[in-house]
Protein backbone atom coordinates (compact mmCIF):
# COMPACT_ATOMS: atom_id res chain seq x y z
CA UNK A 1 0.00 0.00 0.00
CA UNK A 2 1.18 3.58 -0.64
CA UNK A 3 1.17 4.43 3.09
CA UNK A 4 3.88 1.83 3.70
CA UNK A 5 6.29 3.69 1.44
CA UNK A 6 7.39 6.04 4.21
CA UNK A 7 10.94 7.28 3.92
CA UNK A 8 13.33 6.89 6.82
CA UNK A 9 14.01 10.25 8.41
CA UNK A 10 17.15 11.48 6.57
CA UNK A 11 18.29 13.26 9.73
CA UNK A 12 18.93 9.88 11.36
CA UNK A 13 22.41 8.29 11.13
CA UNK A 14 22.66 5.96 8.19
CA UNK A 15 19.48 7.17 6.50
CA UNK A 16 19.70 7.87 2.76
CA UNK A 17 20.49 11.46 1.82
CA UNK A 18 17.69 13.13 -0.14
CA UNK A 19 19.05 14.46 -3.46
CA UNK A 20 18.85 18.23 -3.65
CA UNK A 21 17.66 18.08 -7.27
CA UNK A 22 14.62 15.96 -6.42
CA UNK A 23 13.71 16.66 -2.79
CA UNK A 24 10.16 17.64 -3.79
CA UNK A 25 9.55 14.56 -5.96
CA UNK A 26 8.38 11.07 -5.13
CA UNK A 27 9.26 9.02 -3.21
CA UNK A 28 11.13 11.68 -1.21
CA UNK A 29 8.04 13.86 -0.90
CA UNK A 30 6.48 11.28 1.43
CA UNK A 31 8.81 12.82 4.03
CA UNK A 32 9.79 16.20 2.64
CA UNK A 33 6.29 17.67 2.26
CA UNK A 34 6.00 17.50 6.05
CA UNK A 35 9.53 18.81 6.70
CA UNK A 36 10.12 21.60 4.18
CA UNK A 37 11.85 23.86 6.73
CA UNK A 38 14.64 21.29 6.98
CA UNK A 39 15.33 21.54 3.25
CA UNK A 40 15.02 25.14 2.05
CA UNK A 41 14.85 28.68 3.52
CA UNK A 42 11.43 29.82 4.76
CA UNK A 43 9.68 32.81 6.28
CA UNK A 44 7.09 32.70 9.04
CA UNK A 45 3.39 33.56 8.68
CA UNK A 46 2.69 34.54 12.28
CA UNK A 47 -0.51 33.27 13.89
CA UNK A 48 -0.56 36.02 16.51
CA UNK A 49 -0.81 35.69 20.29
CA UNK A 50 -4.49 34.84 20.74
CA UNK A 51 -6.05 31.50 21.53
CA UNK A 52 -6.78 29.26 18.51
CA UNK A 53 -10.31 29.56 17.21
CA UNK A 54 -12.62 26.73 18.14
CA UNK A 55 -13.41 23.97 15.66
CA UNK A 56 -16.50 22.13 16.83
CA UNK A 57 -16.52 18.37 16.38
CA UNK A 58 -19.31 15.99 15.39
CA UNK A 59 -17.60 12.76 14.30
CA UNK A 60 -19.32 10.72 11.62
CA UNK A 61 -18.63 7.38 9.94
CA UNK A 62 -17.21 8.97 6.80
CA UNK A 63 -14.56 6.38 5.95
CA UNK A 64 -17.18 3.71 5.29
CA UNK A 65 -19.24 5.76 2.83
CA UNK A 66 -19.55 3.77 -0.38
CA UNK A 67 -19.80 5.10 -3.91
CA UNK A 68 -19.30 3.96 -7.49
CA UNK A 69 -16.69 5.46 -9.75
CA UNK A 70 -15.87 4.30 -13.26
CA UNK A 71 -17.67 1.01 -12.72
CA UNK A 72 -16.04 0.13 -9.41
CA UNK A 73 -17.33 0.41 -5.86
CA UNK A 74 -15.10 2.26 -3.40
CA UNK A 75 -15.19 3.31 0.21
CA UNK A 76 -13.78 6.66 1.26
CA UNK A 77 -11.22 4.83 3.39
CA UNK A 78 -10.02 2.85 0.39
CA UNK A 79 -9.58 6.05 -1.61
CA UNK A 80 -7.53 7.66 1.14
CA UNK A 81 -5.22 4.63 1.27
CA UNK A 82 -4.93 4.46 -2.50
CA UNK A 83 -4.15 8.13 -3.08
CA UNK A 84 -1.07 8.68 -0.87
CA UNK A 85 -2.98 10.65 1.75
CA UNK A 86 -1.09 12.42 4.53
CA UNK A 87 -4.01 14.27 6.11
CA UNK A 88 -7.76 14.45 5.46
CA UNK A 89 -10.31 16.72 7.12
CA UNK A 90 -14.04 17.07 6.50
CA UNK A 91 -16.20 19.85 7.93
CA UNK A 92 -19.98 20.20 7.80
CA UNK A 93 -21.83 23.23 9.12
CA UNK A 94 -18.64 24.43 10.75
CA UNK A 95 -17.87 21.24 12.67
CA UNK A 96 -15.18 18.64 12.05
CA UNK A 97 -16.82 15.34 11.11
CA UNK A 98 -13.62 13.54 10.08
CA UNK A 99 -9.93 14.16 10.83
CA UNK A 100 -7.37 11.58 9.74
CA UNK A 101 -3.57 11.61 9.76
CA UNK A 102 -1.52 9.12 7.76
CA UNK A 103 2.10 8.62 6.70
CA UNK A 104 3.43 9.92 10.02
CA UNK A 105 1.63 13.26 9.89
CA UNK A 106 0.37 14.72 13.17
CA UNK A 107 -1.94 17.52 14.25
CA UNK A 108 0.94 19.98 14.68
CA UNK A 109 2.67 18.99 11.42
CA UNK A 110 2.84 21.60 8.66
CA UNK A 111 2.46 20.33 5.10
CA UNK A 112 3.45 21.86 1.77
CA UNK A 113 0.30 22.54 -0.27
CA UNK A 114 1.85 23.53 -3.59
CA UNK A 115 -0.63 25.63 -5.61
CA UNK A 116 -3.13 25.93 -2.78
CA UNK A 117 -0.82 28.87 -2.04
CA UNK A 118 -2.37 30.65 -5.02
CA UNK A 119 -5.81 30.72 -3.43
CA UNK A 120 -4.34 31.78 -0.07
CA UNK A 121 -2.52 34.66 -1.76
CA UNK A 122 -5.64 35.76 -3.65
CA UNK A 123 -7.75 35.62 -0.48
CA UNK A 124 -5.19 37.85 1.23
CA UNK A 125 -5.46 40.31 -1.68
CA UNK A 126 -9.25 40.60 -1.33
CA UNK A 127 -9.15 43.03 1.59
CA UNK A 128 -6.60 45.16 -0.27
CA UNK A 129 -9.00 45.30 -3.21
CA UNK A 130 -11.94 46.27 -0.99
CA UNK A 131 -9.92 49.05 0.65
CA UNK A 132 -8.84 50.43 -2.71
CA UNK A 133 -5.18 49.58 -2.23
CA UNK A 134 -5.36 47.31 -5.27
CA UNK A 135 -7.58 47.78 -8.33
CA UNK A 136 -8.21 44.62 -10.38
CA UNK A 137 -8.99 46.73 -13.44
CA UNK A 138 -5.72 48.64 -13.25
CA UNK A 139 -2.81 47.66 -15.49
CA UNK A 140 -0.24 45.41 -13.88
CA UNK A 141 2.33 48.04 -14.77
CA UNK A 142 0.59 50.62 -12.57
CA UNK A 143 2.03 48.67 -9.64
CA UNK A 144 5.06 47.15 -11.36
CA UNK A 145 6.22 49.63 -14.04
CA UNK A 146 9.36 47.54 -14.60
CA UNK A 147 7.16 45.00 -16.42
CA UNK A 148 6.38 47.46 -19.22
CA UNK A 149 9.24 45.81 -21.11
CA UNK A 150 7.71 42.34 -20.69
CA UNK A 151 4.69 40.58 -22.16
CA UNK A 152 2.69 41.81 -19.15
CA UNK A 153 2.47 45.25 -20.78
CA UNK A 154 -1.23 45.92 -21.34
CA UNK A 155 -2.43 43.18 -18.96
CA UNK A 156 -4.77 44.09 -16.10
CA UNK A 157 -4.41 42.79 -12.57
CA UNK A 158 -7.67 40.87 -13.14
CA UNK A 159 -6.01 39.01 -16.02
CA UNK A 160 -3.36 37.89 -13.55
CA UNK A 161 -5.99 36.89 -10.97
CA UNK A 162 -7.78 34.80 -13.61
CA UNK A 163 -4.68 33.47 -15.41
CA UNK A 164 -5.96 34.96 -18.64
CA UNK A 165 -2.98 37.11 -19.55
CA UNK A 166 -1.52 36.30 -22.93
CA UNK A 167 1.99 35.80 -21.56
CA UNK A 168 3.86 32.77 -22.86
CA UNK A 169 4.68 30.49 -19.94
CA UNK A 170 5.52 26.80 -20.25
CA UNK A 171 4.01 25.04 -17.21
CA UNK A 172 5.47 21.62 -18.13
CA UNK A 173 6.65 20.17 -14.84
CA UNK A 174 8.83 17.39 -16.21
CA UNK A 175 10.68 19.28 -18.96
CA UNK A 176 14.25 20.18 -18.02
CA UNK A 177 14.24 23.57 -19.79
CA UNK A 178 10.62 24.71 -19.30
CA UNK A 179 9.66 27.92 -17.57
CA UNK A 180 8.64 25.79 -14.56
CA UNK A 181 12.13 24.30 -14.43
CA UNK A 182 13.49 27.84 -14.30
CA UNK A 183 10.99 28.73 -11.56
CA UNK A 184 12.34 25.82 -9.50
CA UNK A 185 15.73 27.53 -9.63
CA UNK A 186 14.50 31.10 -9.25
CA UNK A 187 12.37 30.26 -6.19
CA UNK A 188 15.34 28.67 -4.44
CA UNK A 189 14.13 25.08 -4.52
CA UNK A 190 16.81 23.83 -6.91
CA UNK A 191 20.34 24.66 -8.01
CA UNK A 192 20.74 26.17 -11.52
CA UNK A 193 21.37 23.81 -14.41
CA UNK A 194 22.46 26.75 -16.54
CA UNK A 195 24.47 29.69 -15.11
CA UNK A 196 22.41 32.11 -17.20
CA UNK A 197 19.13 31.25 -15.46
CA UNK A 198 17.67 33.89 -13.10
CA UNK A 199 18.31 33.29 -9.41
CA UNK A 200 15.27 35.16 -8.03
CA UNK A 201 11.61 35.21 -8.97
CA UNK A 202 11.62 38.95 -9.70
CA UNK A 203 14.49 38.51 -12.14
CA UNK A 204 12.71 35.58 -13.77
CA UNK A 205 9.44 37.47 -14.31
CA UNK A 206 11.32 40.14 -16.21
CA UNK A 207 12.47 37.53 -18.76
CA UNK A 208 8.88 36.81 -19.88
CA UNK A 209 8.80 38.92 -23.02
CA UNK A 210 6.73 36.74 -25.38
CA UNK A 211 2.96 36.52 -25.76
CA UNK A 212 1.04 33.44 -26.93
CA UNK A 213 -2.37 35.12 -27.23
CA UNK A 214 -4.15 38.36 -26.45
CA UNK A 215 -4.78 39.29 -22.83
CA UNK A 216 -8.17 37.98 -21.71
CA UNK A 217 -8.58 35.60 -24.61
CA UNK A 218 -8.38 32.28 -22.75
CA UNK A 219 -7.57 30.61 -19.45
CA UNK A 220 -4.17 28.95 -19.50
CA UNK A 221 -2.70 27.78 -16.24
CA UNK A 222 0.40 29.88 -15.52
CA UNK A 223 1.81 29.58 -12.01
CA UNK A 224 3.84 32.73 -12.44
CA UNK A 225 0.68 34.87 -12.53
CA UNK A 226 0.31 34.45 -8.76
CA UNK A 227 3.81 35.77 -8.20
CA UNK A 228 3.05 38.83 -10.32
CA UNK A 229 -0.02 39.39 -8.14
CA UNK A 230 2.06 38.99 -4.97
CA UNK A 231 4.70 41.47 -6.14
CA UNK A 232 1.91 43.96 -6.87
CA UNK A 233 0.53 43.36 -3.35
CA UNK A 234 3.95 43.97 -1.84
CA UNK A 235 4.58 47.10 -3.90
CA UNK A 236 1.14 48.54 -3.04
CA UNK A 237 1.42 47.90 0.70
CA UNK A 238 5.15 48.12 1.34
CA UNK A 239 4.87 44.82 3.23
CA UNK A 240 6.18 41.31 2.66
CA UNK A 241 3.72 38.66 1.46
CA UNK A 242 4.09 36.61 4.67
CA UNK A 243 3.06 39.64 6.73
CA UNK A 244 0.11 40.38 4.43
CA UNK A 245 -1.14 36.80 4.82
CA UNK A 246 -0.56 36.92 8.58
CA UNK A 247 -2.45 40.18 9.08
CA UNK A 248 -5.29 39.50 6.65
CA UNK A 249 -5.81 35.75 7.17
CA UNK A 250 -3.81 33.83 9.76
CA UNK A 251 -4.31 36.09 12.77
CA UNK A 252 -8.04 36.77 12.19
CA UNK A 253 -8.66 33.08 11.46
CA UNK A 254 -7.32 32.21 14.91
CA UNK A 255 -4.87 29.75 13.39
CA UNK A 256 -3.52 27.06 15.68
CA UNK A 257 0.06 27.16 14.37
CA UNK A 258 2.29 29.54 12.43
CA UNK A 259 2.34 28.84 8.72
CA UNK A 260 5.32 29.55 6.49
CA UNK A 261 6.37 30.17 2.90
CA UNK A 262 9.54 29.05 1.20
CA UNK A 263 11.64 32.01 0.04
CA UNK A 264 13.98 32.62 -2.86
CA UNK A 265 17.55 33.90 -2.66
CA UNK A 266 16.24 37.46 -2.38
CA UNK A 267 13.87 36.62 0.46
CA UNK A 268 10.68 36.65 -1.65
CA UNK A 269 7.95 34.26 -0.44
CA UNK A 270 6.82 31.89 -3.18
CA UNK A 271 3.18 32.84 -3.71
CA UNK A 272 2.52 30.26 -6.40
CA UNK A 273 3.36 27.15 -4.39
CA UNK A 274 5.49 27.59 -1.27
CA UNK A 275 2.85 27.75 1.48
CA UNK A 276 2.89 25.30 4.42
CA UNK A 277 0.33 24.92 7.22
CA UNK A 278 -1.35 22.32 9.42
CA UNK A 279 -4.37 20.31 8.37
CA UNK A 280 -6.67 22.02 10.85
CA UNK A 281 -5.51 25.49 9.81
CA UNK A 282 -6.18 24.67 6.17
CA UNK A 283 -9.58 23.57 7.47
CA UNK A 284 -10.12 26.96 9.11
CA UNK A 285 -9.27 28.67 5.84
CA UNK A 286 -11.59 26.35 3.88
CA UNK A 287 -14.45 26.88 6.34
CA UNK A 288 -13.98 30.65 6.12
CA UNK A 289 -14.31 30.54 2.32
CA UNK A 290 -17.35 28.26 2.68
CA UNK A 291 -18.87 30.82 5.09
CA UNK A 292 -18.61 33.55 2.45
CA UNK A 293 -15.47 34.94 4.06
CA UNK A 294 -16.71 34.92 7.67
CA UNK A 295 -15.08 32.96 10.49
CA UNK A 296 -14.05 33.31 14.12
CA UNK A 297 -16.68 35.98 14.72
CA UNK A 298 -15.51 38.36 12.01
CA UNK A 299 -15.62 39.00 8.28
CA UNK A 300 -12.12 38.06 7.18
CA UNK A 301 -12.38 38.06 3.39
CA UNK A 302 -14.99 40.39 1.88
CA UNK A 303 -18.17 38.47 0.99
CA UNK A 304 -18.29 40.36 -2.30
CA UNK A 305 -14.95 38.82 -3.33
CA UNK A 306 -16.18 35.29 -2.56
CA UNK A 307 -19.43 35.87 -4.42
CA UNK A 308 -17.63 37.28 -7.45
CA UNK A 309 -15.27 34.32 -7.39
CA UNK A 310 -18.08 31.74 -7.21
CA UNK A 311 -20.18 33.34 -9.94
CA UNK A 312 -17.49 34.78 -12.20
CA UNK A 313 -16.15 31.61 -13.83
CA UNK A 314 -16.31 31.27 -17.59
CA UNK A 315 -16.46 27.69 -18.86
CA UNK A 316 -16.27 28.91 -22.47
CA UNK A 317 -12.59 29.88 -22.10
CA UNK A 318 -11.78 26.80 -19.98
CA UNK A 319 -9.82 24.66 -22.44
CA UNK A 320 -10.27 20.94 -23.18
CA UNK A 321 -7.23 19.89 -21.13
CA UNK A 322 -8.90 21.23 -17.98
CA UNK A 323 -12.33 19.80 -18.81
CA UNK A 324 -11.05 16.23 -18.52
CA UNK A 325 -11.32 16.51 -14.73
CA UNK A 326 -13.83 19.38 -14.57
CA UNK A 327 -16.19 19.19 -17.58
CA UNK A 328 -18.22 22.20 -16.39
CA UNK A 329 -15.40 23.85 -14.50
CA UNK A 330 -13.85 27.28 -14.58
CA UNK A 331 -11.17 29.40 -12.90
CA UNK A 332 -11.55 32.82 -11.33
CA UNK A 333 -9.61 34.90 -8.80
CA UNK A 334 -7.04 32.10 -8.31
CA UNK A 335 -9.70 29.54 -7.33
CA UNK A 336 -10.97 26.57 -9.34
CA UNK A 337 -14.74 26.23 -9.75
CA UNK A 338 -16.07 22.67 -9.73
CA UNK A 339 -19.21 23.34 -11.78
CA UNK A 340 -20.37 26.73 -13.04
CA UNK A 341 -23.98 25.64 -12.43
CA UNK A 342 -23.20 24.80 -8.78
CA UNK A 343 -20.10 26.83 -8.01
CA UNK A 344 -18.24 25.04 -5.25
CA UNK A 345 -14.73 26.49 -5.01
CA UNK A 346 -11.49 24.54 -4.94
CA UNK A 347 -7.86 25.26 -4.16
CA UNK A 348 -5.62 22.66 -5.78
CA UNK A 349 -1.96 21.74 -5.91
CA UNK A 350 0.17 19.18 -7.68
CA UNK A 351 0.93 15.86 -5.96
CA UNK A 352 -2.67 15.67 -4.71
CA UNK A 353 -3.39 18.79 -2.62
CA UNK A 354 -7.06 19.84 -2.43
CA UNK A 355 -9.34 22.19 -0.53
CA UNK A 356 -13.00 21.80 -1.51
CA UNK A 357 -15.48 24.47 -0.37
CA UNK A 358 -19.22 24.26 -1.09
CA UNK A 359 -21.23 27.12 0.35
CA UNK A 360 -24.58 25.64 -0.68
CA UNK A 361 -24.04 22.49 1.42
CA UNK A 362 -21.93 24.17 4.12
CA UNK A 363 -19.37 21.50 3.34
CA UNK A 364 -15.58 21.72 3.24
CA UNK A 365 -12.85 19.12 2.81
CA UNK A 366 -9.06 19.25 2.91
CA UNK A 367 -6.79 16.56 1.46
CA UNK A 368 -3.01 16.74 1.81
CA UNK A 369 -1.10 14.15 -0.17
CA UNK A 370 2.29 13.10 -1.49
CA UNK A 371 1.63 11.44 -4.84
CA UNK A 372 4.66 10.03 -6.65
CA UNK A 373 3.79 12.11 -9.73
CA UNK A 374 2.92 15.77 -10.32
CA UNK A 375 -0.37 15.09 -12.04
CA UNK A 376 -2.51 11.98 -12.29
CA UNK A 377 -5.93 12.33 -13.87
CA UNK A 378 -7.16 8.99 -12.51
CA UNK A 379 -6.33 9.95 -8.91
CA UNK A 380 -7.75 13.43 -9.45
CA UNK A 381 -11.08 12.13 -10.70
CA UNK A 382 -11.23 9.48 -7.97
CA UNK A 383 -10.55 12.08 -5.27
CA UNK A 384 -13.22 14.41 -6.66
CA UNK A 385 -15.70 11.53 -6.75
CA UNK A 386 -14.96 10.63 -3.12
CA UNK A 387 -15.34 14.21 -1.90
CA UNK A 388 -18.62 14.66 -3.77
CA UNK A 389 -19.88 11.34 -2.39
CA UNK A 390 -19.14 12.51 1.16
CA UNK A 391 -20.95 15.78 0.48
CA UNK A 392 -24.00 13.92 -0.85
CA UNK A 393 -24.05 11.53 2.10
CA UNK A 394 -23.87 14.11 4.89
CA UNK A 395 -25.31 17.34 3.44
Amino acid sequence: MPDSQKLRDPRQPGAPIIPRASWDLGPYNRWTFQNVRDLTPTTRVWRGIGQPSNLGEAPDDIENIRFNHDGKEWTVGEVLAETYTDGFLVMHRGRVVLEIYMNGMRRHTTHLSQSVAKSVTAAASAGLIERGILDPQAPVTEYLPELEKTAYAGAKLQHVLDMTSGVLFDETYTAEDSHMAKVDVACGWKEPKDPSWPLTMWEFIQTLTEKECEHGESFRYRSIETDVLAFAMQRATGKALADIVSENLWIPLGAEEDAYFTVDRGGYALADGGFNATLRDYGRFAQMITNNGSFNGRQIVPASFIERTRKGGNNAIFGPDYRVALPKGAYHNQFWIDDVDRPALMARGVFGQLLYMDQESQFAAVKLSSWPDFLNIARTRLTFAAVRAIRTAIA
